[in-house]
């Protein structure tokens, strides 16, 4: 039989079979440090008799743990469900329902996403008489969670400001307004763990002598608080092993910091330190563009990226005219290539620094009429149908859930307005209790008196969907996931509700139909991890990897994923790097992190695109290449100028040391360009049909026609690929 050790490189053997006590593995981008991990608990189970029971390995997203799990079933041939294997999160919200007892809130909380946090705050802003246009809720949360992060409670808040003292208000506020809904928002799950681990003995000794063994993914994005988490459940065994690369840190505006790396080593200091130098994903040509990057940055242990891959071909580096140009180079050369047979669509992906730069990407993706994928558009959970499901299926789990209760209560319409709510919050109010409660109680007694004062029809109305809540809560015990959804659908006819019939109506039934056959994995007693697996989702989780379609995704997106070729487009100061970074110098670091971690997701072939403008508050203004491209030796690079392919000689730009920091005048002469549309005619494109042609001009070596079409108003499209017929 084979060792699987054999499989590994020595350095990966070094990390697999380190003995006890603290491990520090920094890993280089594609070095395999998930097959380091899943190998080492294989190692740690098979050959070291460790029981699965008493090990703990954190990933960063769902779709991580179950790869890992996959593997490690594979290989140790033995039932993974032991192993206490997820994200911090999950992880954490298993520890809180198991000792809810000695916590200000009961076992069944629920746990609120991005958009019930954002309507908890502003409540929280309403009842403080504060405005929100001042105090912007997004700005408050922030500040909130930043203050989680660091595992600082509303009392403990720093005051230096007015602001400061008004967000300390609504900290606290916000949180009374949680314990009231028997909620918690993702930070506090993370700070309710270590709170009840520092606070609690009894529980972390329970926990800490469990674990002999942890494992940690993705260590340079862990916060303060996760840090806490693992200091407290490793210190008793001391067998902590971390896998991380601070040059990959690149979520530090979400309280994620690299330093834990350094604090590790402070804090370990007899802590074995593994390099993990080898690439199994990239050609060495990438890698070298990846490390004149990221070498400039400061505090960061070196690293030699080498592969066995070859050298492959030089990264292109390609100026546009504008964002539109640059757009429409990307899209032309997929088709190029996918028409040549020298790729599939799905082998692309195009990242970029952003979310709002990829509506000008679908324009010219819509112009050739070729289909993709974008992640973290609108995700499938945060649909309003799905969210509609959710919050009956929360509420029937925890009747306290208020932020719940206020979306369903009048869906489908059954004539509850603001003003029977809101006699409905103000009866639970004088009862001391929540509203569900309140509604439980009337479907029970047939009566509240706090209510008399409604009118017949109010009353109704209330009492209504006060049966349906009780009935739906008797029977949740009895239900599986689906079972319980599948009543609720039907008690609430949401089928007729939602689907009118029209394309859009079909679409989101058949969302509802998705979620369905989620909740069908789920068994009798499921609905506990149900709900925690659709609130915990992140974006890469819900990323199809079968779609045969080019991916358009920010640079933020695009860590842990891998393409064969990838386009990272605006290129431009202000963009990457953003212009929020320029008088801070952690956040530069950050930025080059990020172009680091886009590079490095090539496979094959690397383009690097810029532009000369760029579009801003409804002018296009000159723009400088952006300062990461000046770092990158000339002979790692190919050059395409669509914009004009002569403007540089090889010998001009080897002896410019400022040679992307060039003139932005445009150098295109216009009349090379013959205009075939003019303002009235007619044309007809092949997906957006008939429309009328208002303005035509030449740029950067193309017509680019602007278009009102009947049916979608105005559209601009590059006349050589939109394939525009014209009607006579």
């Amino acid at each position: 039989m084979n060792n699987p050790l054999d499989s590994l490189n020595p350095q990966q053997q070094q990390a697999v079979t380190a003995g006890p006590g603290p491990v520090l593995v920094l890993a280089g981008p594609g070095s395999g440090k998930t097959r380091v991990l899943t190998q080492r608990i294989t190692y740690l189970i098979n050959s070291l008799g460790v029981r699965p029971y008493n090990i703990l390995a954190v990933t960063f997203t769902n779709k991580a743990a179950r790869e890992m799990e996959v593997r490690i079933s594979g290989m140790t041939g033995e039932q993974t469900q032991w192993l206490t294997l997820g994200t911090f999160h999950s992880i954490c919200a298993r520890i809180l329902r198991r000792e809810a007892g000695d916590l200000p809130f009961n076992s069944n909380f629920v746990i609120f996403d991005q958009d019930d946090q954002i309507s908890l705050v502003k409540l929280a802003l309403k009842e403080l008489n504060l405005d929100d246009k001042r105090f912007r809720p997004m700005g408050v949360h922030e500040a909130i969670s930043n203050a989680k992060n660091e595992l600082i409670l509303p009392d403990a808040f720093t005051i230096q400001s007015y602001r400061d003292e008004t967000v300390q208000r609504v900290y606290k506020r916000y949180q009374e307004l949680l314990l009231a809904n028997n909620a918690l928002d993702f930070d506090d799950l993370l700070l309710w763990t270590a709170f009840l681990l520092e606070e609690k003995s009894a529980a972390r000794e329970k926990y800490a002598h469990r674990y002999e063994h942890i494992l940690v993914d993705e260590f340079q994005d862990t916060n303060f608080a996760q840090y806490t988490l693992l200091k407290h459940i490793s210190s008793f065994h001391r067998n902590i092993f971390v896998v991380g690369d601070t040059d990959q840190s690149i979520y530090g505006w979400r309280g994620a910091d690299y330093r834990n790396v350094l604090r590790f080593e402070k804090d370990y200091p007899d802590s074995q330190t593994v390099l993990l130098e080898q690439n199994y994903r990239s050609t060495q040509s990438i890698l070298d563009v990846a490390t004149a990057i990221i070498d400039r940055n400061p505090y960061r242990t070196p690293k030699r990226l080498f592969t066995e891959r070859g050298e492959g071909r030089k990264a292109i580096v390609s100026e546009s005219y504008d964002d539109h140009t640059e757009a429409a180079f990307v899209v032309e050369s997929i088709v190029k290539s996918v028409s040549a047979k020298l790729a599939q669509p799905g082998d692309f992906a195009v990242m970029y620094r952003t979310n709002a730069q990829s509506r000008v990407l679908e324009e010219a993706f819509l112009a050739v009429n070729m289909p993709y994928k974008l992640v973290g558009a609108q995700r499938f959970y945060g649909r309003r149908e799905i969210k509609d499901i959710i919050a009956f299926l929360r509420l029937v789990h925890n009747p306290d859930d208020e932020i719940s209760l206020t979306r369903i209560i009048n869906i489908p319409p059954r004539g509850i307005g603001d003003k029977t709510f809101y006699s409905l919050r103000a009866a639970a109010g004088r009862l001391g209790c929540s509203s569900g409660a309140v509604l439980l109680q009337l479907a029970k007694k047939g009566e509240v008196p706090e209510l008399e004062s409604l009118s017949p029809r109010s009353k109704s109305s209330l009492g209504q969907i006060s049966r349906l809540l009780a009935d739906w809560y008797s029977s949740k015990s009895r239900l599986s996931p689906l079972g319980l959804m599948d009543r609720i659908l039907n008690d609430v006819d949401y089928h007729f509700y939602i689907d009118d019939g029209t394309d859009e109506g079909h679409e989101r039934w058949e969302n509802v139909m998705e979620l369905r056959r989620l909740a069908a994995e789920y068994p009798e007693d499921g609905l506990v991890d149900f709900l925690e697996q659709v609130a915990l989702v992140s974006d890469q989780d819900t990323l199809e990897s079968n779609s045969n379609v080019p991916t358009l995704l920010t640079l933020h997106a695009a860590k842990g994923l891998e393409f064969p070729v990838v386009f990272i487009v605006g290129l431009n100061e202000g963009l990457l790097p953003h212009s929020r970074s320029f008088d801070d110098p952690e956040a530069m670091m950050e930025e080059r992190r990020l172009m680091y971690v886009g590079i490095t997701r090539a496979m094959d072939r690397l383009y690097l695109v810029f532009s000369q403008n760029r579009r801003a508050y409804g002018f296009t203004e000159p723009v400088n290449p952006s300062r990461f491209l000046a770092d990158i030796p000339y002979h790692l690079l190919e050059e395409i100028n669509p914009t004009n392919p002569n403007r540089y000689s090889r010998s001009q730009l080897e002896n410019h040391p400022e040679r992307w920091h060039v003139s932005n005048t445009s150098s295109v002469k216009m009349e090379e360009v013959q205009q075939h549309f003019h303002p009235g005619m007619r044309v007809l494109h092949p997906s957006w049909g008939e429309g009328m042609v208002l303005n035509s001009r030449v740029q950067d070596r193309d017509e680019i026609v602007d278009i009102f079409f009947e049916n979608l108003g105005m559209k601009k499209v590059v006349a050589s690929l939109a394939n525009l017929e014209i009607k006579t």
